[in-house]
C-alpha cells in the first residue's frame, strides 16, 4: 500500500475503481456535511496515511498545559462498547482492557486532563462539555467532517510512493487535501521525536546486548532507526492484547533476553509484572508554533 514492488503495484490498479467508488463517498460525505458547533474549541489530531504516524505523542503534547481539557478517541482494541470516562482530571477509573491502550497511555500521561472513549464523537463531546471541558482533543478525528473543529494533520517522513487512496493505496483522502486544513505537521521538520531508553524508571545510557524489539503497533519498522542494527523484532498487530500464553513462549525462548518495548505496550504489558522490560520512552519536541483556537 505504500511503498509497492513492481507486481504490488499491478495490484494496486487492479483496485483503482474500487478506489474511484470510495473517493466519491468520502468527497459526498464531505460536501453534505454540516458541522456542529458546540461551543468550545475542539482540535483534532488526525493523518491522510492509513496507521500511525504520531498522534497521541502530539496530542500528549498539544494537551499537557491544557486547563480542563478533555481527550476523545475511539479506543480502537479495546474489549468495550460505548462511551466511557477513562481518566476525570487524571483519576483514572477503568482498566486497559475497557480503555484500549491508546486511551490508557493519554490516561497516564496527561494528569490533569480527562480520557474519554466512544464510537460516537458526538455524544462524547456532549458528555465532555457535560464535565465542564474547556477545550476538547479528537485523537484521529479528521474525518469527523460533521463536526467544527480545528485541523491538525501529521505529515510522515518518509511519505508513500502510491499516492492512491484506499483500497488501491494508503491514503484516507487525497493527497490535496494538506492544503486545505490550517495545520500540518510534518515529521522531522516541524517537530522531532526524543527517544530515552528506561529500566525501572531510570534512563539507560547504552542498551544491553541482549535486546528483542517487542511491539504492537502499526509501521513497527519505523522503531527500528531508533536501535542497534540488526535487532531482532517480534511484532504483532496494532493494538494486539497479549495474552499469558504468548508473554511464557516468548520468556521460554529467550532466556536471559531483555524486551525493548514502546509506551503503547508497556500499558498491556504492566499486568505481567515482568521484570526484563526496557520502555523505549517516546516525547515530541514541537519546532513549529502553533496557535490553536481558544
Amino acid at each position: 500500500m505504500f511503498f509497492p514492488n513492481l507486481f504490488q503495484r499491478l495490484i494496486s490498479i487492479a483496485f483503482f475503481p474500487l478506489t474511484i467508488i470510495y473517493c466519491i463517498i468520502v468527497a459526498y460525505k464531505r460536501l453534505n456535511a454540516n458541522p456542529i458547533d458546540f461551543g468550545l474549541p475542539i482540535i483534532s489530531i488526525g493523518n491522510l496515511v492509513v496507521g500511525g504516524s504520531g498522534k497521541t505523542p502530539i496530542t500528549i503534547e498539544l494537551a499537557k498545559d491544557k486547563q480542563n481539557a478533555f481527550i476523545i478517541l475511539r479506543g480502537f482494541g479495546r474489549a468495550s462498547k460505548g462511551l466511557y470516562v477513562v481518566s476525570n482530571q487524571g483519576k483514572i477509573l477503568v482498566d486497559v482492557e475497557i480503555s484500549g491502550d491508546e486511551a490508557m497511555l493519554l490516561a497516564q500521561n496527561l494528569p490533569n486532563a480527562s480520557v474519554i472513549v466512544s464510537e460516537n464523537r458526538i455524544e462524547a463531546i456532549l458528555k465532555a462539555k457535560e464535565m465542564g471541558a474547556k477545550i476538547v482533543f479528537l485523537d484521529d478525528g479528521y474525518s469527523h467532517h460533521n463536526i467544527k473543529k480545528f485541523d491538525i494533520l501529521i505529515r510522515p517522513k518518509d511519505e508513500p510512493t502510491n499516492l492512491f487512496c484506499l483500497p488501491s493505496g494508503g491514503y484516507r483522502e487525497t493527497k490535496m487535501m494538506y492544503s486545505f486544513v490550517p495545520v500540518v505537521l510534518r515529521d522531522g521538520e516541524d517537530f522531532k521525536r526524543i527517544i530515552k531508553f528506561k529500566k525501572d524508571g531510570l534512563e539507560l545510557k547504552e542498551l544491553p546486548s541482549n535486546v528483542i524489539l517487542l511491539t504492537a503497533i502499526s509501521k513497527p519498522q519505523r522503531l527500528l532507526e531508533f536501535l542497534p542494527k540488526n535487532i531482532t523484532m517480534k511484532s504483532f498487530a496494532d493494538h494486539h492484547s497479549f495474552t499469558r500464553e504468548e508473554i511464557n513462549e516468548l520468556l521460554l525462548k529467550n532466556n536471559d533476553t531483555y524486551f525493548i518495548v514502546t509506551q503503547k505496550d508497556m500499558v498491556k504489558l504492566a499486568v505481567f509484572n515482568l521484570t526484563n522490560l526496557i520502555l523505549m520512552d517516546l516525547t515530541i519536541a514541537m519546532i513549529k508554533k502553533i496557535d490553536l483556537p481558544q
